[in-house]
């Protein structure tokens, strides 16, 4: 195989992964999309697996604003159950911040002028 064969079965490969790719955001933005029935996404399928590469150019063209749209809007929503997800693990109230500065401060851990920074800082999150 001589380095121009080699060089371009590189770029096919890179070529042929985009397409993947590309593919898949399509298929998946298919699904996603709740606006769609399903004999129109049956028909978007159909084509993909008869004329793929002009099928998913076409759709990109088409249906791209929308497909940003949906994709946007599962990433907020993703982002929003993680938040959420987070504060609930993570939330203390006030009172057991400052009961966890009195117990390192009867630990002997911190001092006294750190246990009122700590339950400053507690009572003002409230």
């Amino acid at each position: 195989m001589t380095f121009w064969q080699s060089a371009l079965l590189v770029v096919e490969i890179f070529f042929f992964m985009a397409y993947l790719v590309i593919l898949f955001h399509v298929l998946s933005d298919l699904f996603r999309d709740r606006g769609l029935g399903g004999v129109a996404k049956a028909a978007w399928i159909l084509f993909l697996v008869l004329v793929p590469v002009l099928t998913a150019l076409v759709y990109v063209i088409a249906r791209g604003r929308g497909m940003a749209q949906r994709q946007n809007a599962a990433v907020d929503a993703a982002r929003q159950r993680t938040d959420d997800y987070i504060r609930q693990v993570a939330a203390t109230s006030p009172a057991q911040d400052v009961a966890a500065a009195k117990a390192l401060l009867d630990s002997g851990a911190i001092t006294s002028d750190e246990f009122d920074r700590l339950k400053a800082v507690a009572l003002a999150a409230a």
